[in-house]
């Protein structure tokens, strides 16, 4: 009988349990529908998929140091904001993988078979944590409000976690014990990887079945070169959209994840906003920065506001535009222009917009 076999009848005798008599979760023997594993790290045996998350391209951040308290910012659930000072902000094709692990397999057992894996494919562990050595609050996982947050919420926001009864939803909601972390780095597939495992604590409720089970959460962005896309404006695509909309948003300006320093990168589109203001000199500008709705109301309208002020005081310091002639606001979450469920939507919110007064 094959070690698979052997775990699918574990799975199913553990539905059988006294736990499980109510009308509780029924537990996987197969993999959750339209998933599959990503040919960059291998699962650990026996285990099965109980959520999935594929993208063609989105954003991750990897943490390379513990969470700490962000003072008087907390996220949409009126959580206490923990980030890391550390960090790696990634781009390119990204999946998400939530595995349920075999029975009476322990977090850092799973987590050390990963990384032996990640070692044998040439790869590193740049960064590593347990328990509470990992910052923010420990015992839970992405989801709670009115506390602190978690490395699983930091990792994947509770909002972005499918609200229902499956076992990959109460695999991502419930408390939690015994949390291990690992961030890494593959150079021979470019890319990076962040494997999450913890025990579920969960002993009431309709996600009891799982308590005491591993779990193993991992995220893979690979280093593909980003589809390029008419991201810088010209000065004349610039002032034909404020002459007919009042306003006109650009998406070639750049910041690091949760930061408003303006990237180098975003030169060619500072210089064609110095272009427009020198062909028109009576035109005057608001510069409205907006973020996406990931993080709370007051923490993202500060970052817009910030990210905004960045903008005109790079375009004075080196771009000589006269800095009276621009007024910086930000409105954070609350300006969209598409849905924020998915990161498609997400980036489009992502934006500088250019406005006239």
């Amino acid at each position: 009988m094959s070690i698979l076999t052997t775990a699918a009848l574990a799975f199913a005798d553990a539905a059988m349990s006294p736990a499980s008599a109510q009308p509780n979760l029924t537990l996987p023997t197969e993999d959750t529908e339209g998933s599959q594993d990503n040919p960059v790290l291998k699962r650990y045996e026996g285990s099965f998929i109980v959520a999935y998350e594929q993208q063609r391209y989105a954003e991750f951040t990897l943490p390379f140091s513990p969470l700490e308290l962000v003072p008087e910012k907390k996220d949409n659930h009126n959580n206490q904001l923990h980030e890391p000072k550390e960090q790696k902000a990634l781009e390119g094709p990204y999946t998400r993988l939530v595995y349920l692990v075999p029975g009476d397999r322990s977090p850092l057992e799973v987590l050390r078979n990963y990384q032996d894996e990640i070692k044998g494919k040439s790869g590193k562990t740049l960064f590593e944590c347990k328990d509470v050595e990992c910052g923010g609050d420990p015992k839970r996982s992405s989801s709670g409000g009115g506390g602190k947050t978690s490395l699983a919420m930091y990792l994947y926001p509770e909002d972005r976690v499918a609200k229902d009864r499956s076992v990959g939803s109460c695999a991502l909601t419930t408390r939690i014990a015994d949390q291990h972390y690992a961030a890494a780095e593959l150079p021979d597939d470019g890319a990076h990887v962040s494997v999450l495992t913890y025990t579920v604590n969960s002993t009431a409720g309709s996600c009891q079945d799982l308590n005491g089970r591993t779990v193993a959460v991992v995220d893979i962005v690979e280093g593909e070169a980003r589809e390029e896309k008419m991201v810088t404006v010209s000065a004349e695509d610039m002032a034909g959209g404020l002459s007919s909309a009042g306003k006109v948003a650009l998406y070639g300006i750049y910041f690091d994840s949760n930061k408003a320093d303006v990237k180098p990168e975003s030169a060619e589109t500072l210089q064609e906003i110095a272009a427009l203001l020198e062909g028109d000199p009576k035109l005057s500008l608001y510069v409205v920065g907006h973020t996406d709705s990931e993080g709370g109301y007051d923490y993202n309208i500060d970052l817009s506001d910030q990210r905004a002020a960045s903008v005109v005081k790079e375009l004075a310091a080196k771009h000589g535009v006269d800095a009276k002639r621009l007024k910086p606001a930000g409105v954070g979450l609350l300006a969209p222009v598409a849905s924020n469920a998915a990161e498609e939507g997400r980036a489009k919110n992502r934006r500088v917009e250019l406005v006239k007064q």
